[in-house]
């Protein structure tokens, strides 16, 4: 997690006060590094060593290649302005100022996850930078919003970014200067990965379209900071273990599968003027992403022109000077590496000043581009207690005028993936009987002080092994991990949850609507066997599948979960079954059973999962979701992307992508395997016709002309200044308009329903050199609108296309092209369900 490397410190009891290292103070002071059994683990500077001796352990195939010197930021764009005051103020610095405004420092007067260093005598106080994508985490006076994979779920830009307006305003009165989210990596290429949750879906497009609104809505109040940077997808062996002299697992990709998956989104999130990025813990191609001049300075600042700063994941850092070189701007939460004016002392020598100042130069000038600078910006980390079990300023962050949104983020992200014989909505039922340990909240939803990580990190309702406690606090794989919560699942765990409000339980919620309808209801959410009383005409079941930072996922099924879901349909012939999970769960073995006559997939809907889910079961409102991910029969229909890939005993865990972009969906595609229910995929109240496909496309392929060639290096120095096609997100030739494509929707229903239209291309190869061409090529989404439409209303939806939608990456020409050939197009209602089927020549 960005903010529990557990593996760093020596680890006394919970009771146990002590101030010797600056890095000890700030992980009691931030509460991530407690955990229930005391657990003497490595020093900071025993891995930092181990650190410098393991950075290149990539096999000869796959070495990620040296990008020097970093680019500098420069005039382009809206950045000219805060540039020109950034290089003042950073004129006027001393090296020595330079270098702390590039650390973490250790701040017990505030609750913010990093505090980082300021230039008091000319005006810059530093940052407060505070987690995450869902909802300010670990204080008081907040919202929980919607999780990642509902919004992911909703298939609705337009939601996302109101969703991130108000969380991004919530982050600012509280004094948070960097909101640290949204996530669009792991992007989901395991099923079991833990950290999918916070992020959209399992696909590049939908992540990008999604972050890049979701960007723009949070920058309204503060500066976002999109990760994690790059191919980041699996939890297990993610740091290093210090008492194996284990490295973390290199993620070895070719170039075709960086550009047209893994940085795909990110491009999308510069693009909209994200301020920063956060380099993730694996290594890439043998280098950690930290130190990873390649991908800093060669992708991140050279190709997609990134002008903000990067920072690092927590503890995520590994070097001094090639940290540095390798285009890192700041080090979270404090620097070993840095915090002795190491960086002013090598300036002139074995780091170019250029270097430093250029780092602190990118951090100031984020600062003013989003005005904070301002006087009327509040104080850093007002809002933020170190401790809100003891007094503190109660700052209310909450504004009423969310409230709607939070239960409209919660509803849009429930799918409705089975519906026998109209099962949904209830039809004023008499008697209710609801089962199942998710229907109710977990007993405590409360700080408790003597195990504060339990509750910063959404663990309260967990059960955990010593094995598990221990596993986490080295840093080791966790074995058996925890896979169900005991209470309402609304968030994930690790340093992505969020602290709720207040918390609306399905069991509250419908038992006020029972009240109102005079409706009879029994409950049991502990028993696996509960009785079942034979005059109710519906029972109710709620499952959830947890996931969390620090470990993956150890499978997609619970067998109890199971076998509670069995034992009330053997004795409930309407029995509906509500899951609320943290990403994929497999239902095969009890979706075919006759008496199971609804499921919905939930997900994790914030604060208001139990409003949410009372008025789709009612029909207040039908159910809208997707699915941002594929749901096979088995775990084996996954194959090899099934799990993460494991260290079998080695130092230096190695984990090839060879699939290359065919994870997910694509993966299902590519390898002919039929899923339970597919990519897209998700049941309203309502039905709907396609029809009227047009396409409307100028485009010509640029086969024998690149369009849009990355940077050149020349004499190691970036060309982009030179260059006014390139702009803020790579070539601005990129994200021109090509045209559309059109269709015609009908609502042939009786209710008023949301329907999401997609669009998917089979984008031909041309005579583009790629770098896994042996892949199977399949369709991939390019396209998608949410279109509410009246019974016997029709409605068209468009897909405007970017040239970056029809181009692939040629990587001999280092450059996106539009290839030659027929474009095979599909629309319609999920990746395999699509009535509409076109084409277009180039």
């Amino acid at each position: 997690m960005e903010k529990d490397d557990l593996a760093l410190t020596a680890k006394p009891s919970f009771g146990q006060r002590f101030s010797q290292s600056k890095f000890i103070v700030w992980c009691r002071a931030h509460k991530l590094i407690a955990v229930p059994i005391a657990v003497m683990i490595a020093l900071l500077p025993l891995l930092g060593l181990l650190a410098l001796r393991n950075r290149h352990h990539a096999s000869a195939q796959w070495i990620s290649p040296i990008v020097y010197p970093s680019p500098e930021a420069y005039k382009v764009g809206n950045w000219s302005t805060a540039l020109d005051k950034a290089r003042f103020m950073v004129a006027n610095m001393t090296f020595e100022e330079m270098n702390n405004v590039t650390i973490g420092i250790s701040d017990p007067s505030t609750g913010c996850v990093g505090v980082s260093g300021g230039v008091p005598r000319l005006g810059f106080p530093g940052f407060c930078l505070q987690d995450a994508g869902q909802g300010v985490r670990d204080t008081d006076g907040v919202n929980a919003y919607a999780s990642g994979i509902s919004v992911g779920a909703s298939w609705n830009a337009t939601m996302a970014y109101e969703r991130a307006q108000l969380l991004g305003a919530e982050f600012k009165r509280k004094g948070v200067n960097v909101a640290l989210g949204p996530v669009v990596g792991p992007i989901g290429r395991i099923a079991t990965d833990g950290r999918t949750w916070e992020g959209f879906g399992a696909d590049p497009y939908l992540n990008g379209i999604l972050a890049a609104t979701s960007i723009t809505g949070l920058q309204e109040s503060v500066i976002a900071s999109v990760k994690h940077f790059v191919a980041n997808e699996q939890e297990t062996n993610r740091n290093l273990i210090a008492s194996t002299d284990t490295a973390s697992t290199s993620a070895n990709l070719d170039d075709t599968t960086m550009h047209e998956l893994y940085l795909w989104p990110f491009q999308d999130a510069v693009a909209a003027g994200v301020g920063c990025v956060m380099c993730s813990y694996n290594r890439i191609n043998g280098t950690y992403a930290c130190e990873n001049s390649k991908t800093q300075n060669g992708l991140l600042k050279g190709e997609l022109n990134f002008q903000g700063f990067i920072v690092s994941d927590w503890v995520a850092q590994h070097s001094g000077i090639p940290s540095a070189d390798g285009g890192l701007d700041m080090a979270m939460p404090t620097s070993s590496f840095w915090d002795q004016n190491q960086l002013a002392q090598a300036a002139g020598g074995d780091l170019n000043k250029t270097r430093l100042i250029d780092m602190a130069t990118r951090i100031v000038s984020t600062w003013y581009h989003f005005g904070q600078d301002s006087p009327d910006f509040p104080a850093m980390g007002i809002g933020m207690a170190p401790d809100i079990t003891l007094p503190h300023e109660y700052i209310d962050a909450k504004d009423p005028a969310s409230r709607s949104s939070l239960l409209q983020q919660a509803i849009e992200g429930h799918v409705l993936v089975k519906n026998v014989n109209n099962a949904l909505p209830l039809q004023n039922p008499r008697t209710i009987s609801i089962f199942g340990y998710d229907a109710a909240p977990y007993a405590i939803v409360n700080p408790t002080p003597a195990f504060p990580i339990l509750w910063t990190q959404n663990w309260q309702g967990l059960n955990y092994s010593q094995d598990n406690v221990v596993q986490i606090a080295s840093n080791q794989p966790v074995t058996n991990a925890p896979d169900v919560y005991h209470g309402t699942l609304i968030v994930g765990g690790g340093s992505g949850s969020n602290v709720p409000a207040y918390l609306s339980s399905p069991l509250e919620a419908i038992t006020s609507r029972a009240y109102d309808n005079g409706t009879a209801i029994w409950s049991d959410t502990s028993s696996t066997n509960p009785s079942v009383v034979r005059s109710s005409d519906t029972c109710l079941v709620f499952l959830n599948a947890f996931a969390s930072e620090v470990w993956d996922r150890p499978g997609l099924t619970n067998a109890d979960s199971d076998t509670l879901v069995m034992n009330v349909a053997s004795k409930c012939n309407n029995t509906i079954v509500v899951i609320h999970n943290a990403g994929i769960r497999l239902v095969d073995a009890w979706i075919e059973h006759p008496n199971v006559t609804a499921v919905l997939f939930a997900h994790l809907p914030g604060q208001d999962a139990g409003r949410a889910v009372a008025q789709i079961l009612y029909g207040d409102v039908s159910p809208s979701g997707r699915l941002p991910y594929t749901v096979a029969h088995n775990e084996s229909d996954y194959g090899d992307l099934l799990g993460p890939c494991l260290a079998d005993n080695s130092t230096s865990p190695q984990c090839d992508f060879s699939e290359g972009v065919n994870i997910d969906y694509r993966s299902f595609l590519a390898r002919n395997v039929t899923p339970r229910y597919e990519f897209g995929y998700g049941l309203t109240y309502a039905s709907f016709d396609y029809s009227d496909l047009k396409v409307n496309v100028n485009c010509t392929s640029t086969d024998q002309a690149a369009i849009g060639a990355a940077p050149v290096y020349t004499n190691g120095t970036t060309q982009n200044g030179d260059d006014s096609a390139i702009i803020v997100g790579g070539p601005a030739a990129l994200f021109e308009s090509v045209g559309s494509i059109t269709a015609s929707i009908a609502n042939t229903g009786s209710v008023n329903a949301s329907e999401v239209a997609q669009l998917y291309l089979l984008i031909p190869n041309g005579n583009i050199t790629s770098s896994n061409s042996s892949i199977v090529n399949t369709r991939t989404l390019r396209g998608f609108q949410k279109v509410l439409i009246a019974p016997n209303e029709t409605a068209q939806v468009e897909f405007p296309l970017r040239r970056k939608d029809v181009s692939r990456w040629d990587v001999v020409k280092q450059a996106w092209v539009v290839p030659a050939g027929e474009f095979e197009l599909r629309v319609g209602k999920s990746v395999l369900d699509t009535p509409l089927v076109g084409s277009f020549t180039l």
